[in-house]
């Protein structure tokens, strides 16, 4: 869409610039610059290199993704040491990212770590090391389905000398096991707060978690007596955490999208190419429709990621609903576009070699954070029907050892 705008009058495009799906001559310099950065330093080799290694991504590349690109901080404001830029900004990177499949702890230090410390009041002393990329976090927060429910709170805090100390157990945290700092809701007598906690201090344990995707590791955080730093209170947490929810499962559904299309291209080139019978197998009816049903999806998903994005920084639609619609599209597109991937590949799909499984273990995790698919389409029922339908909650492994 933003490519036809520039086929447009002058005031046709000014009168369209800022409105949904129409994206700005920077944000396609960014989106150029994201997909460059990462042909040259996030590609196939470097990914399967990171995610067989402790820490599971390269500090080096991260801090240049922080510093030379901006990309880390791009809706942070710029007087907290951020770019300045907008959630839609922001989004415009994920999704490129996605499409490489980066490794590093974007889920929990950009799409919701860094977004609760923007919206808390108190909180800038720690953004700066995390929009530079010189350090990482983990969201210690139960969910429901990329809701917040402050009764499945199960970690404690106390006041001590020095400030807090936190006790209890939060089950797969995304990005723990390599997170330098740890936002943890917690109860206290004041109600429930947000804080942060050092995750190399004493009374702090992680236990890696065996998952099914290796990009984005998961551990157990367990807390006893840990020192903590308040940084959101009772009186303003729930905002705080359900703002960096609605962010989080918003990028998320954008990191899908990106991820889809890369798959989707590499289906249609390898259709274009390989021949069976002396002609292209995209000749075939059987794969030429599997593929456009794809697409369809794929722009479907993508619509809806984008207004659950504008939806949040513009307040042109509730919020949770947008993002609901949006998780329940993209991670269902995501795995569609995934499994067919590997169908199209044929035998050579299948196999370690090839990326197409990097990318199927990425549809299937990312499809079970913040919420499934048929979770967030009982959400939306929900919202719009006077009757919902009862759900019944998913099983989900936990990754411990048996």
């Amino acid at each position: 869409m933003a490519e036809e705008l520039a086929d447009q009058p002058k005031g046709v495009a000014e009168e369209l610039a800022g409105t949904e799906f129409v994206f700005s001559e920077e944000q396609g310099q960014l989106r150029a610059a994201v997909r460059k950065f990462c042909a040259d330093h996030v590609d196939e080799s470097a990914v399967r290199g990171w995610m067989a290694s402790d820490p599971p991504f390269d500090a080096a590349v991260w801090a240049r993704l922080g510093t030379e690109l901006g990309v880390l901080g791009m809706a942070v404001p710029e007087a907290e040491g951020g770019a300045g830029g907008s959630l839609v900004d922001q989004a415009v990177a994920v999704e490129q990212l996605g499409a490489a499949l980066a490794c590093g702890p974007l889920f929990g230090t950009v799409y919701l770590a860094i977004p609760a410390l923007v919206a808390a009041s108190g909180a800038s002393d720690l953004l700066g090391p995390l929009v530079e990329g010189t350090r990482t976090a983990a969201f210690a927060v139960a969910d429901d389905a990329g809701a917040f429910d402050p009764a499945s709170v199960a970690v404690e805090a106390v006041r001590a000398d020095d400030g807090w100390a936190l006790s209890g157990r939060v089950e797969r945290v995304v990005d723990a096991g390599a997170a330098d700092v740890l936002l943890v809701a917690a109860n206290s007598a004041d109600g429930v707060g947000l804080y942060a906690v050092e995750s190399n201090s004493v009374g702090v344990q992680r236990i890696p978690l065996t998952t099914l995707d290796l990009t984005r590791p998961q551990a157990t955080v367990e807390l006893s007596d840990a020192p903590a730093q308040l940084v959101a209170g009772s009186e303003e947490a729930e905002r705080v955490i359900s703002h960096a929810l609605h962010v989080g499962g918003a990028l998320l559904a954008v990191e899908q999208v990106g991820a889809a299309q890369h798959l989707l291209d590499l289906s249609v080139e390898y259709a274009k190419n390989r021949l069976q019978f002396g002609r292209p197998i995209g000749s075939f009816q059987a794969v030429k429709h599997r593929l456009a049903d794809d697409l369809v999806a794929l722009e479907h998903a993508r619509s809806t990621a984008f207004h659950a994005v504008w939806a949040l920084t513009d307040g042109s639609d509730d919020p949770a609903l947008a993002v609901s619609i949006a998780q329940a599209t993209c991670s269902a597109a995501f795995v569609r576009v995934a499994t067919d991937a590997i169908q199209v590949h044929g035998g050579i799909g299948f196999t370690w070699e090839h990326q197409a499984h990097l990318y199927y273990k990425r549809a299937y995790t990312d499809a079970a954070l913040l919420g499934s698919a048929e979770q967030h389409r009982a959400r939306v029922a929900e919202f719009v029907l006077d009757v919902a339908p009862e759900r019944d909650a998913p099983r989900v492994a936990t990754g411990m050892p048996s």
